[in-house]
């Protein structure tokens, strides 16, 4: 595992979420300014490259809990795992719940809101499939595409 200058880990407390933690595969790099919340359950698997200044968060704030004051509202928690081989580019955020599939490629500044497919590449706020990485998009991608050529 490489981390650069500046990467902050956050696991957060076990009493509030029983995810808490964070699981590093091989050869991960988390480029520098990054900032990798594991409150509510973080994995990043082999060969994952993450940019400069990625936001991955697995926790948040209720906006319905009741109260009109947001930091009274209880914290929220999901878990973030992020698939081998997938590549975060330069300041994308991760929000709490998503996978990103493996060899997935995330369009630098991009917001992910939901999980993205094995080898598709997701770019933009919300972050939506525009592709998929050559030679590796679905069947059911190729004959959508044959229809708009």
């Amino acid at each position: 595992v490489m981390l650069f200058d500046h990467v902050r880990l956050l696991v957060g407390d076990l009493r509030l979420s029983p995810q808490t933690g964070i699981r590093l595969g091989q050869r991960v790099i988390i480029n520098v300014g990054g900032y990798i919340s594991g409150e509510g359950g973080l994995v990043i698997d082999d060969d994952v490259l993450i940019g400069a200044h990625v936001r991955i968060l697995s926790a948040g704030h209720a906006i319905h809990g009741g109260e009109t004051v947001i930091a009274r509202n209880p914290i929220t928690h999901a878990a973030v795992h992020v698939e081998s081989g997938s590549w975060l580019g330069a300041g994308c955020t991760v929000l709490q719940g998503v996978t990103i599939g493996r060899g997935a490629a995330v369009g630098a500044g991009s917001v992910v809101t939901r999980d993205v497919p094995p080898f598709a590449v997701a770019v933009g706020n919300p972050a939506r499939v525009i592709r998929y990485r050559e030679g590796h998009a679905p069947a059911w991608w190729q004959r959508l595409l044959g229809r708009w050529r």
